[in-house]
């Protein structure tokens, strides 16, 4: 069990949200896929602010069809950090992209792969439907909304 410090749900009649602050030490990724898949989200928005420790971005290199990493190796601003989760393959699939500030106001931004949370990052999960689905797009090997598949 991680060390999430809290998370609760609360509805406004349509729709759940759920506001999740992740602890000191936490890993991002892996305490916001916990917390999906404790509730079941499999169509939601994503949005955050606070603090990492260190984190690892990506940067999708089309050619290779992987992604390539961005380390940030100091403590950071969570400026902005956006996505969603749907399902792929019956699991939630947390896809968030974010901007980082650094001490000196500079920014770096990308996909988030990993970030270890200091001194916290303050988490809203927002259902926008019952489930979204991802299906592997065959060109680029990556689970994309089905809608976005042959799109240029």
């Amino acid at each position: 069990m991680r060390k999430i410090v809290r998370d609760v749900e609360l509805t406004d009649g349509h729709r759940r949200m759920v506001v999740v602050a992740v602890g000191k030490g936490e890993d991002a990724v892996a305490a916001i896929n916990e917390v999906a898949e404790r509730y079941c989200i499999r169509g939601a928005q994503v949005t955050a602010v606070g603090g990492f420790k260190s984190a690892e971005l990506g940067y999708f290199d089309r050619g290779k069809r992987t992604y390539l990493g961005i380390p940030v190796r100091e403590q950071v601003e969570v400026l902005s950090l956006l996505g969603d989760i749907a399902d792929n393959q019956g699991k939630p699939a947390l896809h968030v992209h974010t901007v980082l500030g650094h001490r000196d106001g500079t920014t770096v931004g990308g996909h988030l792969l990993r970030g270890e949370v200091w001194p916290t990052l303050e988490v809203i999960i927002t259902e926008v439907g019952a489930n979204l689905t991802k299906q592997i797009d065959q060109e680029t090997g990556l689970a994309l909304l089905p809608w976005t598949h042959g799109a240029e």
